[in-house]
């Protein structure tokens, strides 16, 4: 693989500096059509790249951002009557995304573990559009010696497992979303059992980081195979409740108490923003940041750090075992209390979106707040207490999936990407993965 990654790695050098410098020349010479054919190629690539990692509505708005600006770079190469030299310059740049893709390509081998002997698969056969259904995966399970539980309306997923444990379960698999993942992860971790995400859920967020092959479904069942692998992650919790992923305070989390929500994100979070904009707006939340006392309205914590807002692996977390809680604020207040001004009236001081990791992080509020728990909707009562659980789950991955998150190997910025890029062309030494414990393939 060493071979393959560094010939990838120098296709897209290549590929890149030649788009590049042949892209610069006809901007130069075609001063400013050939800059627009330029902009119009980067927007694509952007967008079409945040359309592969994202999901829901922001795929469908990336996607068509994307199809927008090709229609764009269409229509300027038609409009210059000399097209050849700009479409080499797009099939050069894709090129080298392509290969740069294939050269930063994580597949690492995981410690093995023996299989369990009396495994259980939960499976949730509405969640995913019936994904567990359309892949049959109750008999695919059947024919691995794994028996299958389906979750039925009304029934309690948290007694399901309970039960199955009681009862001498000694694996826990789940396919559905990230929710009921959750619920499977934190027994598992109670009683010590290996456990198994099985992607049959819309978003299957935990499931990209962990290295599951999202679009094998049932190949995912092959965990508790012979020669699958085993690794612990993190978990994290709020007010005693785990989750997987996230949870969201804010705009975002009162859009998602709305029935019409599951059916139409984007113009429920939009008419939530409005909402909001036309009376007081989501509960001030009030916490504590390295500068001391601060104050907002938009918070995410999450189990482990998220990649956000960046171009390259936007919304995947590099890792999952690093022990501690990503916290984003946007639109935070830092809160200054003033001798002069009285004990109860506070200057505040706006600042951008940041972003830091802790192991453990405390909000206040004065009423209850409504919070998007892995996407799933609930209202918590002040104070809210998050806090990392480092290692607590036994998470085993199927031999023939990748193993640790797509964005594992990826250096954090353009730069650093394509600095790490040359090196490999030039060396063939790759980045490590971003997990401790596992050998990269």
């Amino acid at each position: 693989m060493g071979n393959a990654r560094r010939l990838w790695a120098l296709a897209a050098v290549v590929s890149l500096a030649a788009s590049a410098g042949l892209a610069v020349a006809l901007g130069v010479d075609r001063f400013p059509r050939g800059l627009a054919v330029l902009a119009c190629l980067v927007l694509a690539l952007l967008a079409a790249h945040r359309a592969l990692l994202a999901d829901g509505a922001l795929r469908v708005f990336a996607s068509a951002v994307a199809v927008a600006a090709l229609a764009g770079v269409v229509v300027l190469v038609v409009l210059e009557g000399r097209p050849l030299l700009n479409v080499l310059v797009v099939v050069l740049f894709v090129a080298s995304v392509l290969a740069a893709r294939q050269a930063f390509h994580v597949h690492v081998h995981l410690p093995p573990a023996a299989p369990p002997r009396r495994a259980v698969l939960f499976f949730n056969p509405k969640s995913g559009g019936g994904k567990a259904e359309r892949f049959k995966l109750a008999d695919e399970a059947a024919a691995r010696g794994i028996r299958a539980i389906e979750l039925k309306p009304g029934q309690d997923l948290r007694e399901l497992v309970a039960e199955a444990v009681r009862g001498g379960a000694d694996g826990l698999e789940m396919a559905g979303g990230d929710g009921s993942q959750a619920i499977v992860a934190a027994i598992a971790a109670e009683h010590d059992l290996p456990y198994a995400c099985i992607p049959a859920g819309t978003r299957n967020h935990f499931a990209l980081d962990l290295g599951v092959d999202r679009d094998d479904v049932v190949g995912a069942l092959e965990a508790f195979a012979d020669d699958g692998g085993e690794r612990r992650v993190d978990l994290a919790e709020v007010n005693g409740r785990v989750f997987v992923n996230n949870v969201s305070l804010g705009v975002y989390a009162e859009a998602v108490q709305r029935e019409e929500y599951r059916g139409a994100k984007l113009r429920t979070l939009a008419a939530t923003a409005a909402e909001s904009l036309g009376r007081d707006g989501p509960p001030t939340l009030h916490w504590r940041g390295a500068g001391g006392a601060e104050s907002g309205t938009v918070v995410l914590v999450s189990n482990n750090v998220y990649r956000l807002g960046r171009a390259l692996a936007s919304g995947t977390r590099p890792r999952l075992d690093s022990g501690v809680l990503g916290v984003a604020v946007l639109g935070g207040t830092a809160v200054s209390e003033l001798d002069e001004v009285g004990p109860r009236e506070r200057l505040g001081r706006p600042s951008a979106k940041r972003e830091w990791s802790e192991a453990s992080f405390d909000v206040e509020a004065s009423v209850p707040v409504p919070a998007g728990i892995d996407g799933e909707a609930a209202v918590l009562d002040p104070p809210l207490r998050f806090r990392a659980m480092p290692g607590a789950l036994r998470v085993r991955v199927a031999a023939a999936h990748p193993g640790a998150s797509p964005s594992a190997l990826l250096p954090e910025g353009t730069l650093a990407l394509l600095g790490a890029m040359v090196r490999m062309a030039l060396t063939g030494a790759a980045p490590e993965p971003q997990a401790p414990g596992v050998q990269r393939t």
